[in-house]
């Protein structure tokens, strides 16, 4: 058995992870999905939002567990999770990538971007008048995150779907060989993403190699698209002595 803690990425929140969670607690173990500050039914303040707050909350809830944890980000929760991990390795069995952006110190989701200049999800962002918060254009959600999920987490997503403050895509992370680097870390790379495209997977791991390193004939969204196979791979990534 181990304990998992869940993040979710860009504009969703822990009703992401509705089919996962009882496929990995079929399989014996522990799962945690917490909101991030501002998204799901958290109320944080824009104005209080930022890659620090998101990875103290996340540092708080793994705290919280009875043992190390194994760590998972998807999509923008890559940079999430690799700050996190920071503030607590010790409390870390695994970080596992789940398409996700996997950065080195120094390195924010917006500069890792750029080197995807004509990706479609850049192109679809809806920016508020303030400048504060970006949104995807409703048109194209299903097209870019969902292409290959049942139309009731389609229609789930278009209803619980945020904005997303921009100044955390732009934050650099701060992370170190000796705390963060020291964790094990396993990337989970899915096939058919549209929204971070495989080559661009690859292209951040070969900066920031993992081990293992899985895939998943999916799109960007296999917490949908395939629960039960996910919670497989995440299973697999639990400590042998803590895996049933």
């Amino acid at each position: 058995m181990a304990t998992f803690v869940l993040v979710h990425g860009s504009w969703h929140g822990a009703w992401c992870w509705h089919r996962v969670v009882p496929e990995l607690e079929a399989l014996g173990h522990r799962v945690m999905a917490p909101d991030l500050p501002g998204h799901g039914d958290d109320a944080t303040p824009v104005a209080q939002l930022s890659l620090k707050t998101y990875a103290e909350s996340i540092a708080t809830v793994i705290r919280g567990a009875t043992e190390a944890v194994v760590l998972v980000g998807h999509s923008f929760a890559g940079i999430v999770i690799s700050q996190a991990a920071e503030i607590v390795p010790e409390r870390i069995s695994r970080l596992v990538y789940l398409s996700a952006f996997l950065p080195a110190n120094g390195q924010s989701l917006s500069r890792l971007a750029a080197a995807d200049a004509g990706n479609p999800v850049a192109s679809s962002l809806q920016i508020s008048a303030d400048q504060q918060l970006a949104s995807l254009d409703p048109a194209r959600v299903e097209e870019l995150l969902y292409p290959d999920c049942p139309a009731s987490d389609v229609a789930l997503a278009r209803q619980r779907l945020r904005a997303e403050p921009l100044v955390p895509f732009i934050t650099p992370v701060a992370i170190t060989a000796g705390r963060a680097g020291s964790i094990p870390r396993s990337y989970i790379e899915c096939l058919d993403d549209i929204a971070i495209p495989l080559w661009f997977q690859r292209q951040m791991q070969a900066g920031m190699p993992c081990d293992p390193v899985h895939a998943l004939p999916t799109g960007h969204s296999p917490f949908f698209a395939a629960p039960g196979e996910l919670a497989r791979l995440l299973a697999s990534a639990a400590p042998r002595e803590q895996a049933r």
